[in-house]
């Protein structure tokens, strides 16, 4: 989804929530992966769904920012033979998570014993667990940082949340500033000025 897009996405939901809380969320993701603390990003949904979308535009976002951090690294419950390195990433990955290591987990539905309890091995070696999820209040407990989204919420869906988070996550201004600001971060912030509420004037 490109920044036109998502001002316009941005716009729509002017007025609730979702737009300030995603960015909240994508400033703990930047927090988490960049800087000196910050490690390799690891993306796993459940065993039926897979954040492929996220992952595209996390790349997509991390070549647009200049933050090579963002890009995660997809990990999967299958992996099929032959398929190409960035797709054979399987589980047993969440097992070397360490202190510096920030796992993304996407869950709409329940994530399952297996993935709860690989995620909670990956926190107590020291990983930094962020949750995108449908609620699930085991997986909650778990992360660090969590921005749930109850299906059926009737306002907002998952998949519609993480167009939102990945886009504010390539933002400069969601955490430190690495050089000027690139055009993209100024549209995003123009776009944002011009689609806010009217101050009140009571």
């Amino acid at each position: 989804m490109d920044a036109v897009r998502v001002a316009l996405l941005r716009e729509v939901l002017a007025g609730t929530q979702w737009p300030g809380a995603a960015r909240r969320f994508a400033g703990s993701l930047r927090r988490s992966v960049v800087g000196p603390a910050g490690g390799r990003l690891l993306l796993v949904g459940t065993e039926g769904y897979e954040p492929w979308h996220l992952a595209a535009h996390l790349v997509d976002e991390s070549a647009w920012s200049g933050l090579p951090e963002l890009a995660p690294t997809l990990v999967r419950h299958h992996v099929r033979p032959g398929e190409p390195p960035h797709l054979s990433v399987g589980l047993g990955r969440l097992a070397a998570a360490r202190r510096g290591h920030t796992l993304l987990v996407v869950a709409p539905g329940a994530p399952g014993e297996g993935l709860l309890e690989r995620v909670h091995d990956a926190r107590r070696a020291g990983a930094t667990v962020l949750s995108l999820d449908g609620g699930d209040p085991d997986l909650g407990t778990l992360a660090h940082d969590a921005l749930s989204v109850p299906e059926p919420d009737g306002e907002m869906d998952l998949d519609t949340v993480q167009h939102l988070v990945s886009a504010a996550a390539g933002e400069n201004g969601t955490s430190v500033q690495r050089g000027p600001r690139r055009f993209r971060d100024r549209l995003a912030r123009l776009a944002d000025h011009l689609t806010a509420p009217p101050p009140s004037r009571w």
